[in-house]
């Protein structure tokens, strides 16, 4: 038996019964090849599947061909569709699995190919970031496209699938603009009040019913707050999901945001789990079909919590399904540690916009060759890896499930390397999840870990001779040593390790992740002028700070420095210093700060190169990855220790 017996507990949708309540929500691959299903689509959805995941709901799916959402999503607009889907239905159902596609209409959202026709819109009102003003659908083609909706859904049935989302959230897409007051403007029967704005909805629901029968799923995502002044409310959401229900909807798939929102619908590292579980709980409460929740359910106790207390039928877990594909069956068998831990980050998504796949830092394995696939090395091999940071552990586990033997060596008294420190500050506390993940790993190979060891040339010749070297010893903080006069200086990382400890005014070099993640740690957490608060400053060179992130987490970020008074100067460059004064030019002008105590470097990387010296003396092979090979991100450390690794 489970001990999450409510998350893996059956459940009747529509007439299917569904194996538990462990699903998968709409995640962008950008795998497709011009809007077909590739064997990459289908493996991805297939291994989720295999790893026990109970219903997936796909990417976007477009319904009609003028308008695209993103380069690599998937279309149905034809007939020439039906086959790929039919693979990817053999596939998922081979594991008695329920997938669902997302059919959708991006509107105002399409992506800006070269030849796209104006974009179109409830009415004339786009997002912020338009560059010219969508023109608003006419009631003509309204009815087209409630008839392309069906036609999609039919396609789907036809693949031999179980059922479609029709998402109208966040604002977003076609459906989603029309239910929200900010996006629909409209006087005719399709604007107005709720019932106006719903209206389309209902006709897409009742057109896709129609064709495809009463065993056919009809999933409907919808926000269930738009948390934002002049939007949908939680009031408005709980009356529109009785009317989908009478409509004859058998599943209703609640987020919460508005995607132009930064953070709002998409969760943030360091958020609360089960973001949007308040507004499943209120809608689950007004109808009798089930309700699903989504946002930010990355851990199974989350999970089924959010069931067994009633705030949900079932969670929609996707960042943790995408780096974990055997999320379910690891948790259903009580393996947690086992579980490769999504810490948040966003990184799946960073790219997609720009054309990239999908991609997770925790996971380096996405594409045909993964950690299943990994076969023994032909040439086993003695592998020494310096340095047990994320890169190093990736490293050396990878090496060893080849069969090779390996050595990890480790200067510290623990693993972890640089995510030790990067787990300090506010919101970053899911990244100790990953030294436990992976260390555990550790213990499942045979890998020969040794703590407080500094690899030395003697080493090299002696007992490592013939070993082939993967190093992976880290960067080290720059210190801008014409800055060194003042009267206390101290580097990021000093801070972060306990190494140093800062005064009460303090000014920061280095406005990127690093600087602004340090500021936001030390500045009080509520900013009401209590004077042993700490008062912090960031000078930044660049016109604006963290100018190398995006997305949610750098949103929050930005929003909690700003509430807490800390004061951010762009275009900032320090010029120089004296013992207790801190000169810095801004827009021309010379500016002096003379009641610091504390100056504190963010100003980036360097590799030291004493260990790569060391190894071209002994003569050894060698490779360099992660911070060793050039200052990077954890993503990056680790995904080069994966390739390098899988190959040797």
């Amino acid at each position: 038996m489970t001990k999450y017996e409510h998350l893996f507990e059956p459940i009747q949708v529509g007439k299917k019964v569904i194996k538990n309540r462990v699903w998968m929500p709409p995640i962008s691959t950008n795998l497709a090849s011009k809007g077909y299903v590739t064997d990459e689509l289908v493996q991805h959805y297939g291994m989720r599947a295999k790893g026990g995941v109970g219903l997936i709901v796909s990417e976007v799916v477009t319904v009609e061909p003028n308008y695209i959402y993103l380069p690599g999503d998937m279309h149905i607009f034809d007939d020439s569709f039906i086959d790929g889907w039919k693979k990817v239905y053999d596939e998922v159902h081979k594991y008695n699995t329920v997938l669902l596609p997302q059919l959708f209409h991006p509107a105002y959202m399409a992506f800006p190919l070269p030849g796209t026709p104006q974009l179109v819109a409830p009415s004339h009102v786009g997002p912020y970031y338009a560059k010219s003003a969508p023109r608003p659908i006419t009631k003509e083609e309204i009815k087209v496209l409630i008839g392309q909706f069906a036609d999609a859904a039919e396609r789907v049935k036809k693949a031999g699938g179980d059922g479609v989302e029709i998402h109208a959230a966040h604002a977003h897409g076609m459906l989603g603009g029309f239910l929200s007051p900010l996006y629909n403007k409209r006087t005719d029967e399709y604007g107005g009040d709720i019932h106006g704005r719903l209206r389309l909805t209902l006709e897409v629901v009742e057109a896709v019913r129609e064709r495809c029968g009463e065993d056919f799923i009809i999933d409907v995502r919808i926000s269930g707050d738009e948390y934002t002044e002049g939007g949908l409310t939680l009031t408005d959401m709980v009356y529109v999901a009785k009317q989908l229900e009478k409509a004859g909807v058998d599943l209703l798939h609640v987020s919460g945001g508005m995607t132009i929102k930064r953070g709002s619908s998409i969760p943030a590292a360091g958020t609360k789990l089960g973001t949007h579980a308040h507004l499943s709980e209120e809608i689950k409460k007004a109808v009798s079909i089930p309700v699903a929740t989504v946002g930010r359910v990355t851990e199974a106790w989350a999970a089924d919590e959010i069931i067994a207390n009633g705030k949900a039928d079932a969670c929609m877990m996707g960042r943790a399904n995408l780096c974990e594909p055997e999320f379910a069956n690891k948790a259903k068998e009580g393996r947690d540690e086992e579980i490769r831990p999504c810490i948040g980050c966003l990184r799946c998504l960073n790219g997609i916009m720009f054309g990239k796949r999908v991609a997770c830092t925790i996971n380096p394995s996405f594409e045909l060759v993964n950690e299943e696939t990994l076969t023994e090395a032909e040439e086993k091999k003695n592998v020494l890896v310096i340095g047990a940071g994320p890169a190093g552990l990736e490293a050396a586990y990878v090496a060893s499930k080849r069969g090779h033997h390996v050595v990890l060596c480790e200067a510290q008294s623990d693993l972890g390397g640089a995510l030790k420190t990067a787990s300090v500050p506010i919101g970053k506390q899911d990244l100790t999840r990953v030294i436990q993940y992976m260390t555990h790993r550790l213990s499942l190979v045979d890998v020969d870990v040794r703590l407080n060891t500094e690899v030395t040339s003697e080493m090299l010749e002696n007992e490592f001779a013939g070993y082939e070297v993967i190093a992976a010893f880290g960067a080290k903080p720059n210190v801008i040593s014409s800055l060194t006069g003042f009267k206390q200086t101290m580097t990021a990382d000093d801070i972060l390790t306990g190494k140093a400890f800062p005064g009460r005014k303090i000014v920061i070099v280095g406005g990127g992740s690093v600087g602004c993640e340090t500021a936001d740690y030390l500045a009080p957490l509520v900013n009401d002028r209590f004077p042993r608060n700490r008062d912090i400053t960031v000078l930044e060179m660049a016109p604006e700070i963290m100018m190398a992130e995006s997305g949610a987490g750098r949103s929050h970020l930005v929003l909690r420095m700003m509430e807490k008074g800390i004061k951010i100067e762009c275009s900032a460059k320090v010029t120089s210093v004296t013992e207790s004064e801190i000169h810095y030019e801004q827009n021309g002008v010379e500016h002096v700060i003379t009641d610091a105590d504390t100056l504190v470097f963010a100003a980036g990387y360097h590799v030291d190169p004493t260990v790569e010296n060391m190894l071209q003396k002994a003569g050894v092979s060698y490779h360099l990855v992660g911070d060793a090979k050039k200052p990077s991100n954890i993503k990056e450390a680790i995904s080069q220790a994966w390739d390098i690794a899988k190959d040797l």
